[in-house]
């Protein structure tokens, strides 16, 4: 089975529409050898690794979708030796086409941001940072919770919800119920810089003056570790592939990992 090159490309353009994502960000067609007209597998990762890439190769895949853009800033040079560089190398080597969605996938309705805000169950959000071309749509999402909790509980759910043994939390000194929830996948330091109150913060990373700055104003904030945000939503993100494509094999990454881990 197999799924027309154009499909699949049109497919992920629509899944998460490239005009969506920041403008200091490298996102859609990134590394295009030129050589298929059709696509048979699908590999869908979030970082571009030696162990995502040989996993692919392993897959047979013949298109990676890698969700941080591998290439980011102007490559000058490719070089086999080189580290930033020789993943590319790899890839066109074995004619595989690599494309990444990134923050146009955060922004999307539905996409990461939307998953994410759901971490302390259903919520009505609105994005904290919403794009020019449409405000339902942008970075980061301010969640109201259906159901308030306790930060304990909050805890306990985005574990659940991330599929992890442990966070880092910063507890603010009140015990109020947790009704507002501010998210951003990754790092949110400067889309939460927008925010004037809020009850808990939820994203990967933040600089430590912030989040002393954001615990003086009463604000819970729970941390993961960056790709720990993000991760998770990789298997909705693979079915709506499958769903656009039929004939396209899409394979979720099993080497794919956060980098940091706790010892």
């Amino acid at each position: 089975m197999a799924c027309s090159r154009t499909t699949v490309l049109q497919a992920l353009e629509t899944i998460a529409p490239v005009h969506l994502a920041e403008s200091w960000d490298n996102v859609g067609l990134l590394v295009d050898p030129g050589e298929a007209s059709e696509f048979c597998r699908a590999f869908v990762t979030i970082d571009l690794t030696d162990a995502t890439l040989s996993e692919a190769l392993e897959l047979q895949a013949d298109l990676i979708v890698a969700y941080h853009p591998p290439i980011f800033s102007g490559l000058k040079r490719l070089r086999a030796d080189e580290v930033s560089e020789r993943m590319i190398v790899k890839a066109l080597r074995a004619g595989l086409t690599i494309y990444s969605p990134h923050t146009a996938l955060d922004a999307v309705s539905g996409g990461m941001c939307d998953w994410l805000s759901t971490a302390l169950g259903p919520a009505k959000s609105a994005p904290i940072l919403p794009h020019e071309s449409d405000a339902a749509v942008g970075s980061g999402r301010l969640a109201r919770l259906e159901a308030p909790a306790t930060i304990e509980q909050a805890i306990v759910m985005v574990k659940a919800h991330l599929g992890l043994s442990s966070l880092r939390v910063s507890r603010a000194s009140h015990d109020r119920p947790i009704v507002s929830l501010g998210v951003c996948p990754g790092a949110g330091g400067q889309v939460f810089e927008k925010l004037d109150s809020v009850d808990l913060l939820l994203t990967g990373e933040m600089r430590h003056h912030d989040v002393l700055a954001f615990r003086a104003k009463g604000t819970h904030v729970i941390l993961t570790d960056h790709t720990n945000t993000e991760r998770g939503y990789l298997p909705t993100f693979a079915a709506n592939i499958r769903k656009a494509c039929a004939g396209l094999e899409v394979s979720v990454s099993k080497a794919d990992a956060d980098p940091l881990v706790v010892v």
